[in-house]
């Protein structure tokens, strides 16, 4: 029988961390070169070497964990800005590559071949699914639940599933700090029996004057079944619940908005208490559902130590990330790109969208890949009529994706113009027909749709590279 020493079997395993390093710093330099993200594929490899090497370089790295069916990538962009204006050096995945694969390459691309960290923190969007492999490699000190929707049924399933798996994911990290929605009647029940500090957040008021009609993903309650009454609703299922039957209510949250002052097409701006002290603040992007973005970091920011002051700050000049709310200009036409991917999260992109005042041109690219859904009855359950209510403000509405078709039909069932509709596949000739417009153009994509649209305006049009 032969037997490995102690010093042997550590040299293997530093060795085959090496090797990982390497190979996957290699592997995503080749696919950059290509154009490609490499964002998935390098850190897929490298784990394949090294089973443990997420494990093994985010020691040293204090995390905040950002989880959660929408909002987590704007989320993560807000408490990195935080972070960095406090005085960290951090890190974080930017390009939204948020599986294990993904969040591997982060790591490496923030560590020396030796494996050590060069950055002392990281915020990290991490997919609800792979949240507990995740959450147990990196231990973050900080865990971000933003909401539990209805997302890619093919995927997930229902609700309560996704929500499962964000409870695992805590369950593996039982010290670390959670954040999470007061407002979302499922989120909630995160924090029984927490071991941990629990920071809650919410709107406390109202969010739009005028709502598009949705459906509840959440209408009963999650401890007797009984019908849920809102004091007041801010969309989908979030706002003032409670349970008649039981007493099950909103917890009263730390951090929150008193007022909305001001929803315009540049930003937001709100009054947000932090810390026991009212601020006003001016959120760096418009939209409502931005406005729960900006409670989830200021959430973060405080548990994580950070001063009120330099969260309200930070909040005012962060950069969003790609394709959320993301602006630039094509050929002098103005141009702005929402992600879309599920009833609520589009539903809350019409309300931002309708109450604009002037003339606009709109672009909706429905695809039907793995990583959107391949189930797209959803759209039925949008309320798109909003579009049709825009009269004359709507000036053209481009489609485009492997499901063009079934959204063209879509919108003529909820009575939008026909006239006003046109089928461009192409995504070259997409981007030029809005280029003609001489409104603002709104380019609402799924996500493949999403990241297609940036290779191309990157090459193109010289857009920054959207892994950056």
């Amino acid at each position: 029988m032969s037997f490995i020493h102690k010093s042997d079997k550590l040299t293997c395993m530093r060795l085959r961390t090496f090797i990982a390093l390497v190979t996957c710093r290699m592997i995503r330099r080749i696919l950059h070169l290509f154009g490609r993200g490499g964002t998935n594929l390098p850190g897929t490899v490298a784990l394949r070497i090294d089973k443990n090497l997420l494990k093994t370089l985010a020691e040293g790295v204090t995390a905040i964990a950002v989880t959660g069916t929408n909002g987590k990538t704007t989320t993560s962009h807000m408490i990195e800005q935080i972070l960095i204006d406090a005085g960290y050096d951090v890190f974080t995945n930017r390009a939204g590559a948020n599986l294990i694969s993904g969040i591997t390459a982060t790591y490496v691309e923030n560590a020396t071949l030796g494996g050590r960290p060069i950055k002392s923190a990281a915020v990290i969007e991490c997919d609800e699914a792979a949240f507990g492999a995740v959450s147990e490699a990196i231990s973050p000190k900080v865990i971000v639940a933003t909401n539990v929707f209805r997302d890619q049924l093919d995927r997930y399933g229902e609700v309560t599933h996704t929500l499962g798996k964000i409870r695992a994911g805590i369950a593996n990290s039982p010290k670390a700090t959670l954040c999470i929605n007061a407002d979302d009647s499922l989120i909630t029940t995160l924090a029984d029996n927490a071991e941990a500090e629990v920071v809650y957040y919410g709107v406390n008021v109202p969010i739009y004057k005028k709502r598009v009609h949705e459906i509840s993903d959440a209408p009963y309650c999650v401890r007797c079944h009984g019908i849920y009454r809102y004091d007041y609703v801010t969309f989908g299922h979030l706002g003032g619940f409670y349970c008649p039957n039981c007493g099950y209510k909103r917890h009263e949250p730390d951090v929150f908005v008193t007022e909305t002052v001001a929803m315009g097409s540049e930003n937001t701006d709100v009054r947000m208490v932090i810390a026991g002290r009212e601020y006003p603040v001016r959120i760096n992007l418009p939209g409502g559902y931005n406005i729960y973005n900006a409670c989830a970091a200021a959430a973060a920011g405080t548990a994580f130590g950070v001063e009120a002051e330099t969260i309200v700050h930070a909040l005012g000049h962060f950069t969003g990330g790609f394709g959320r709310m993301e602006k630039f200009t094509v050929d002098g036409t103005e141009m702005r790109m929402i992600l879309i991917k599920n009833p609520t999260a589009c539903n809350q992109v019409l309300n931002f969208l309708s109450n604009i005042e002037e003339p606009v041109a709109f672009s909706i690219v429905l695809n039907d890949r793995d990583a959107d859904s391949t189930d797209i009855s959803w759209i039925w359950d949008v309320d798109f009529e909003q579009i049709a209510k825009m009269g004359d403000h709507l000036k053209a509405l481009y489609l485009s994706g492997t499901r063009a078709e079934e959204m063209a039909m879509r919108l003529k069932y909820a009575d939008v113009p026909v006239g006003k509709m046109k089928i461009i596949k192409d995504d070259v000739k997409l981007i030029e027909a809005c280029a003609e417009s001489s409104y603002p153009v709104y380019l609402m994509p799924t996500y493949t749709a999403m990241i297609d649209l940036r290779r191309m305006l990157t090459k193109r049009y010289g857009l920054k590279a959207f892994w950056h």
